[in-house]
């Protein structure tokens, strides 16, 4: 992927909402699309601020705000560009 965020920037790759509950009910693609994305993973950091860090890193599975994100598409995939301030966890 030749992308490079800008600033305090986080390349996210969208992880697919579950197609299914943990109770097994099935939810339909159009009630799953108000639920996705909230997790994803981090792909690339942007440039940086001068003398701030990033509280993530490449690999980190994350939550993060889902109505926030800038939205594209990379080789068929779905990514999302966010400010590092609308992560809200790091999964571990």
């Amino acid at each position: 992927m030749k992308i490079q965020p800008l600033g305090k920037r986080v390349v996210i790759k969208a992880e697919e909402a579950e197609g299914t509950t943990k109770g097994g009910l099935i939810i339909p693609p159009t009630a799953q699309e108000d639920q996705k994305p909230e997790v994803g993973l981090v792909v690339r950091l942007g440039t940086g601020e001068k003398d701030l860090t990033f509280s993530v890193k490449v690999g980190d599975r994350i939550f993060f705000r889902k109505y926030s994100p800038d939205k594209m598409e990379i080789d068929g995939e779905p990514y999302f560009i966010i400010s590092e301030e609308d992560i809200l966890a790091i999964i571990s």
